[in-house]
């Protein structure tokens, strides 16, 4: 190889970051945009890597080294994908930004840089979870408008990360992993479905080959925005490798007029040894946000009765009192009243938008059934679609001007719906107004907010893009109800698990992760959406035996234990069920109320599924639970010890299996067992031997014996 010699020593500003167990060390030479020089592990304060990981100059390269920092440059040599593109008028299409600024303490580091008629302002936190947040805004200094078509920050990531993760998915089935070789190239996984979807990407991970729940360490990024978005890794001819991300514009959705300015969603990586700890970062940077959002605090999560598959469309006052009576002697807390209240709402072919009550169906209004609810002791909540708008509608025939598209036709038909436009401000106060009302009138305390189908051509009048104004107006229409209404609480719903990110839930209090119940289909469903959030925040309900999107038939023991990890609630005609059901379900319902408050603060723990046997639990100071489930049969016989990671190794604890779950023959099941946690990490317990598609719950408390 022919070596070039270094024409000069470059001066260098250094960043350190150290927080939560994990560093990040930011180098800016010669006023260039920052690069990562490391991210992971804590290194020592003395460390100096300025100049160590700076390698010799080769053929082939340009005369200065080249780096790709946070908003990667073309004029740095950077021939990958462009941190920043954007023009005027077809010009000014290329930067080179000069640091002008940097203010930082030990957790934040904020740079200031410009170029001719623009500035940039990059802002790295690093939280005492140990998450990065990374966001930039560019501000347009110049006198002509700056045509924004991306802008999508980077961290670098080591070369030891030499493979990927990201998840894919559809209706019934979100958030399925998929692996890829981080080979030369790039992984790009753009959403342009105006919403974060089914398909979304949720987090791109990179890490060492093999990586797993306990072993090999892995970077990961998720963008925390709710309309089109985009995760890319990119790996170029030189080496070096990156996870970027940012919001997807459409064609000249965004263009800045001088003195405006746009703002990226925060970028959020996570770093950990193993993806569980990886995970753990997020769990704890999501309850941090809540509990400052709820100063009172975050009170245990109420059981829910969503009554969907309990009775659909056929609304009746009767018939809804009698369920609320049995779902409140079961141990309910919260009544949810699901679509087909409003309007002409008697199927999905009309009245969204209506957002009146129905006299037809309910000629004395909601009051009846909310009192009812309230005076068996729960609490009431109701399903709206405040987005979406149906043709037949009073709306829709009154204000056809309020749907996006494009101008003179409609775009296509989904669900027999289309999108109202909040960017339209008479649409946006219609529906605030609307919701207020109701909220306010009928003293709901829960809101199932769905969100049914994609943003196609989702247009205004002009032919202008609005998914940015779109999405930023749905976060606005959020923020104002609960201005207004502090205690209310929201669920995010899209067709199921459509909008999960971490931009809606720091306005929202769960997901509906999909619409699918079947346990077998939840246990893949919740175990991925459970690698971003944390388990009280995906909700998880018990159907009836059959699942109507799946056609299996499940014990309740498999859909409650499958349930009770997650926030725990019910979808079931339980007028249907009998006696001995009944019976089950309040014991299942008192073994949730049990666990919520460790579920809600303890760590989230996996293991690699092994002959059809999966392993998951949640581990607290004093306690743990966990679940091993038999998904399939296995080629072994029986089946062979199962380990129990993230217990304190050097604690005893004392070992049952929950009564709920019997397992009779297994030896150690017969009186509590006390192990330590390193005998149960590394030599396990014997497993009950189940029938494919059922389990067992063990329970661990720490013991001083």
């Amino acid at each position: 190889m022919f070596v070039l010699d270094q024409n000069k020593r470059m001066s260098a500003t250094v960043v350190r970051l150290v927080n939560g167990g994990v560093s990040l060390v930011l180098t800016s030479r010669d006023h260039h945009l920052p690069v990562v020089s490391h991210w992971g592990t804590v290194l020592a304060p003395d460390d100096d890597l300025t100049d160590v990981l700076t390698p010799q100059f080769v053929s082939d390269q340009t005369e200065r080294l080249i780096e790709c920092s946070l908003v990667p440059e073309e004029a740095r040599g950077w021939l990958g994908t462009p941190g920043l593109a954007g023009h005027r008028s077809g010009r000014s299409s290329t930067h080179a930004f000069t640091v002008t600024g940097v203010d930082a303490d030990d957790h934040r580091a904020t740079f200031h840089a410009s170029d001719a008629g623009l500035d940039l302002t990059l802002t790295v936190g690093l939280t005492a979870e140990g998450v990065v947040e990374l966001s930039a805004e560019l501000t347009n200094t110049g006198d002509d408008p700056f045509t924004l078509d991306s802008l999508t920050p980077a961290l670098r990531v080591p070369l030891r990360a030499r493979e990927l993760l990201d998840f894919t998915g559809r209706h019934l089935r979100e958030r399925s992993p998929q692996r890829h070789p981080f080979a030369v190239g790039t992984v790009r996984r753009d959403s342009r479905r105006g919403r974060t979807g089914l398909q979304s990407t949720t987090l791109m991970i990179a890490g060492e080959p093999g990586f797993g729940f306990q072993e090999g360490r892995t970077w990961g990024l998720h963008v925390a925005w709710s309309g089109n978005h985009t995760h890319l890794a990119e790996r170029a001819h030189g080496g070096e490798q990156i996870l970027a991300g940012g919001e997807c514009l459409l064609p000249g959705e965004v263009v800045l007029a001088p003195g405006e300015s746009y703002r990226t969603p925060a970028l959020l990586y996570s770093f950990g040894v193993g993806l569980d700890e990886l995970s753990a970062r997020y769990h704890a940077w999501l309850r941090r946000q809540h509990e400052a959002r709820r100063p009172a605090g975050r009170r245990p999560r109420p059981i829910t009765l969503n009554t969907w598959e309990a009775v659909y469309f056929a609304h009746d006052l009767d018939n809804l009192v009698e369920l609320a009576e049995v779902a409140a002697k079961v141990g309910v807390e919260r009544f949810v009243l699901d679509d087909g209240w409003f309007g002409s709402r008697r199927d999905d072919t009309a009245g969204l938008g209506d957002w009146e009550v129905s006299a037809d169906v309910w000629p004395g209004g909601l009051e009846p059934l909310a009192d009812a609810v309230r005076g068996l002791g729960m609490e009431f909540g109701l399903w709206v679609e405040p987005e979406m708008i149906n043709l037949d509608s009073d709306l829709a025939r009154a204000h056809p001007e309020w749907i996006l598209g494009p101008p003179g036709r409609l775009p296509l038909r989904v669900r027999n719906q289309h999108v109202l436009n909040l960017a339209h401000p008479d649409a946006y106060a219609h529906i605030a107004s609307r919701l207020s009302d109701l909220v306010a009138r009928l003293g709901i305390s829960y809101l199932k907010w769905d969100h049914n189908r994609d943003l196609i051509e989702a247009a205004g009048p002009q032919g202008e893009r609005l998914v940015h104004a779109q999405t930023l107006a749905y976060y606005r229409l959020l923020d104002e109800l609960h201005e207004r209404f502090g205690d209310l609480e929201i669920e995010s719903c899209a067709s199921g698990g459509g909008r999960i990110d971490l931009g809606v839930l720091t306005r929202t209090d769960r997901v509906w992760a999909s619409d699918c119940n079947d346990p077998l289909e939840r246990q893949e469903i919740q175990r991925w959406t459970g690698l971003l959030l944390p388990p009280e925040f995906i909700g998880a309900h018990v159907g009836p035996a059959r699942a109507h999107t799946t056609g299996r038939t499940h014990s309740l023991t498999f859909r409650a234990g499958t349930a009770v990890f997650g926030h725990f609630g019910i979808e079931w005609d339980l007028r249907s069920a009998n006696a001995g059901q009944l019976e089950r379900l309040t014991a299942w319902v008192a073994r949730a109320k049990e666990l919520r408050g460790l579920l809600a603060t303890g760590r989230t723990v996996r293991t690699a599924d092994r002959d059809g046997t999966r392993v998951h639990g949640v581990v607290g100071d004093d306690r743990a639970v966990f679940a091993v489930v038999q998904l399939a049969s296995s080629p072994t016989y029986p089946t062979g010890p199962v380990t129990f990671p993230g217990l304190d190794p050097d604690a005893r604890w004392r070992v049952t299996l929950d009564e709920l779950t019997p397992a009779p023959d297994l030896v150690w099941a017969a009186e509590p067992r006390v192990l330590s946690g390193r005998a149960l990490a590394e030599a396990g317990l014997a497993a009950p031997t189940l029938y494919p598609e059922h389990l067992a719950i063990i329970h661990l408390e720490r013991s001083e014996s």
